[in-house]
């Protein structure tokens, strides 16, 4: 490939931009705003400015990733792109508008992707006159620094255009992880218990988001607890996700959002971008230095059960690989270890005696152990043995 259009000047469709461009390629970034333009090329000569500081790049190297990006308010300037890559707002009916404008501009050889995180890859997909060429292409924020990549084919998409979209943006410097078109694909359905449970723990006063935030970080090795990273995500972001997941899966207990949560976005309080939010951020929030008890062995155990029942059902239905799955939770969302080998070290059935102590005490389908772990404990077998 030799020439890339990127739809949408918004974070995610300049650094997807800037990627490619880093990469060697042509680069079109079209938005019809033209006031997103100015922005747009001060936010990528200043994420270069970082590099060339840093020196990952040089000046002359920075010079040249720019001039290969045009920026353009006129969508018949993608036309000879080989690859466009859809980046704009997250509502099916606003990208199918943009993809039958998109579609006539293209040539037949040439691929066309969205970034979504959260719709249906193949409801994207119909409706195209050709859909076998339609591809989930997901990158993670931001693009720049973020190695990992989900590819996502729609029931439609043909294997030749699967493989050689894995192969191109691997070419890219990227780590590409094959996943399953299902709501959140790998990491947004995989993370989801990170947020849940501990939300759950704190409705229902087992601690505070303090407690349990050192427990995962201290005794999981977490760079961030669920509760300062939901504040650094923003709550109403972390908290549409989830909502968008659970409506997906068909209202199932395990991704139900929070009241808590909810609550917390109804009065604005979305974390460190309004200054409040699990945590209140006017003044220096300190890390608390309390000595670690079997209280906070309990708190993470259950947090770490969860993430390993859900990777755990993720292998069993067919999303990712074995591989895929654990790279994803690494590299995605800096998981200190993949769940699937976290699984093996905690032992099967050890997994299977902790989701039914849950689902003894709950009585709630939340807490079903998965098939998969079962069937596993029963011939001892192991993910990785």
């Amino acid at each position: 490939m030799k020439r890339v259009a990127v739809i949408g000047a918004g974070a995610m469709g300049i650094g997807i931009g800037q990627v490619a461009a880093m990469a060697g390629l042509e680069v079109i970034l079209f938005d019809a705003y033209p006031n997103a333009m100015p922005k747009a090329r001060d936010t990528i000569l200043l994420s270069l400015n970082k590099l060339t500081e840093k020196g990952k790049i040089t000046d002359q190297e920075a010079k040249a990733v720019f001039g290969r990006m045009y920026f353009v308010d006129q969508l018949h300037s993608i036309e000879g792109s080989d690859l466009v890559i859809e980046a704009i707002v997250e509502l099916e009916e606003e990208k199918k508008k943009l993809f039958s404008l998109i579609e006539p501009l293209l040539e037949e050889t040439a691929i066309l992707a969205s970034n979504t995180s959260s719709l249906s890859i193949t409801g994207l997909a119909n409706g195209l006159k050709h859909p076998e060429r339609f591809i989930g292409i997901h990158f993670f924020n931001p693009p720049v620094l973020m190695k990992l990549v989900e590819i996502i084919p729609a029931l439609q998409t043909s294997e030749d255009v699967t493989n050689k979209v894995k192969q191109e943006i691997t070419s890219w410097g990227k780590t590409t992880v094959l996943a399953k078109d299902t709501p959140g694909f790998i990491v947004n359905r995989i993370a989801r218990p990170f947020y849940g449970e501990a939300l759950r723990m704190a409705e229902e006063q087992i601690a505070t988001p303090a407690m349990i935030d050192v427990a995962v970080k201290r005794l999981g090795g977490f760079k961030m607890g669920p509760f300062e990273l939901m504040d650094f995500i923003g709550n109403d972001i972390n908290e549409a996700v989830t909502r968008s997941v659970w409506t997906a899966m068909h209202f199932d207990s395990r991704y139900r959002p929070s009241q808590l949560q909810v609550n917390l976005v109804k009065a604005g309080w979305y974390g460190r971008k309004s200054g409040r939010g699990y945590f209140d951020y006017k003044t220096p929030v300190e890390e608390s230095s309390e000595p670690l008890t079997d209280e906070h062995t309990f708190l993470f155990k259950r947090i770490l059960i969860m993430l390993i029942n859900e990777a755990a059902d993720a292998f069993y239905y067919g999303i990712a690989s074995r591989e895929d799955i654990d790279m994803a939770m690494t590299l995605g969302v800096n998981y200190p270890k993949g769940l699937l080998k976290w699984a093996d070290e905690t032992g099967i059935e050890e997994c299977v005696r902790q989701m039914d102590a849950l689902y003894y005490l709950y009585n709630e389908d939340r807490y079903r152990c998965s098939v998969l772990l079962r069937k596993m404990a029963g011939t001892k077998s192991t993910f990785y043995g």
